[in-house]
């Protein structure tokens, strides 16, 4: 055990920047990977299948993140506490917090594939799979939905991966599903002419394979967590802290899975007073763009995601003033890499369409979307950061204020409000505009909070 223990008190001794460096480092590179397999995905469905291939992948991608969500939202919440319990070497509570949430994970997993069986027609039909996209979506998401519990067990697991200070085996979670999708796309959809079901079958074999990795890696005792069947019984305390963190990544993937279902709508409305454009190619507009958007921020999400074992463990030991430095040195990281990401995107936005499709329609109304969903990114990382510092610590409350601050509190009001006036231009000026006010909101309260910490 003592091996093992030092995988997580490192978390407490080395210099931050290196520290932060090798924690973020692995999972945004597992992140990259993970947003380039939906790029892929979306270059391979535009390319060989069309256009409405694009809009029913962009249907389908928030409803199986919701459901899979149940089991990410357990990983951080159990995370959390695992990463304060290690930094108090609190062994027993890390060990029972780990068990229950493999108990809680494979139980809801049940849950969410029978809500798909049986309500599936509703819900695409609640997310926007309008028109002709629907039979698209419908073939996609039958298959999907088989892989999805299996995603919510992997997307579990690598929360408490970082947790005890295992950031490479995080990524290879993460890297394994994707690597396995691009060469399943290539196979189903290029080779074998597969189409939609062949999307389907390639994300759910991957999702299979990652979570195949994660049984190995836990079964034959590697990690500093362990197996142990006793401790699945569920402890009402710990269940409790579980899912009083965790909740607010279930509701921020709620308040996005409410903004998705709006702005689906929305596009297939404005989209329709435009002639020439349509509301299908709206829709496939958005799901082009949000899909680049997830691929271009996964630096923020690495830091992010490497920046909270650190921030608990450190708080956990009541070493304060480490996490005030975790947190101002991710900050400044982050903006950096996101102005780098934000010139690029920006300036070659009008070219960037012809990666992914020859439809003429999406080449053109595809770059003012791509514009005007980046020209804010450099001050995406305060929304990032500051929500994750107080799931670090345990605060559940102002953590879910500020994770839905951007699109509970102004993204969704704006995209109601300001098409109204500005028809669906409106839709692309919400988010830059959700982006200042969110970032400004954010920064506020982590300021205040960090003050008070020291």
């Amino acid at each position: 055990m003592k091996s093992s223990l030092n995988s997580s008190s490192k978390l407490g001794t080395h210099p931050i920047k290196r520290l932060l460096f090798t924690q973020a480092m692995p999972a945004a590179i597992g992140f990259m990977v993970m947003s380039l397999n939906m790029v892929v995905d979306t270059f391979f469905v535009g390319q060989y299948i069309g256009e409405l291939a694009i809009g029913a992948i962009s249907v389908v991608f928030p409803i199986s993140f919701l459901l899979s969500a149940i089991g990410m939202s357990i990983g951080i919440g159990g995370g959390s506490i695992v990463s304060r319990a290690l930094g108090s070497q609190d062994q027993q509570k890390a060990q029972l917090s780990f068990n229950n949430q493999i108990s809680l994970t494979f139980f809801l997993a049940f849950i969410i594939i029978l809500v798909g069986v049986f309500f599936s027609t509703p819900i695409l039909d609640l997310f926007g799979a309008k028109g002709a996209i629907f039979p698209y979506a419908d073939t996609y998401f039958s298959i999907v939905l088989i892989g999805i519990p299996f995603l919510a067990i992997s997307m579990m697991a690598n929360n408490n991966l970082r947790a005890e200070g295992k950031p490479k085996i995080a990524m290879v979670v993460l890297l394994i599903p994707s690597i396995v999708n691009i060469f399943l796309d290539y196979i189903f959809i290029d080779l074998l002419d597969y189409g939609m079901d062949g999307a389907g079958w390639a994300t759910t074999i991957s999702y299979l394979g990652c979570a195949f990795y994660i049984f190995y890696f836990y079964l034959s005792g590697k990690g500093e967590l362990k197996v142990i069947p006793k401790l699945f019984k569920l402890k009402k305390e710990i269940v409790t802290e579980i899912f009083k963190l965790g909740s607010v990544n279930l509701v921020r993937q709620g308040t996005l899975s409410i903004l998705a279902i709006l702005l689906n709508t929305s596009l297939f409305i404005y989209g329709n007073q435009i002639p020439e454009m349509g509301g299908e190619t709206a829709i496939s507009v958005y799901g082009l763009a949000s899909r680049l958007a997830m691929f271009a921020f996964f630096p923020l999400i690495g830091i992010a995601q490497g920046f909270m074992p650190i921030a608990g463990f450190n708080y956990g030991a009541k070493n304060y003033k480490r996490v005030k430095d975790v947190i101002n040195i991710s900050l400044i990281y982050g903006f950096i890499i996101a102005s780098f990401i934000c010139a690029i995107l920006t300036f070659s936005s009008s070219w960037i369409p012809y990666i992914f499709t020859s439809d003429l329609k999406l080449i053109k109304y595809s770059p003012d979307a791509i514009f005007w969903l980046f020209i804010t990114a450099p001050i995406v990382v305060f929304q990032l950061i500051s929500p994750s510092y107080y799931q670090a610590i345990g605060k559940a409350f102002p953590a879910l204020l500020l994770t839905i601050t951007k699109q509970g509190l102004f993204l969704i009001p704006l995209v109601i409000l300001l098409p109204y006036y500005y028809g669906i231009n409106g839709i692309w000026y919400s988010f830059p505009i959700s982006d200042i006010l969110s970032a400004i909101t954010c920064y506020y309260f982590l300021r205040k909070s960090v003050k008070k910490l020291i």
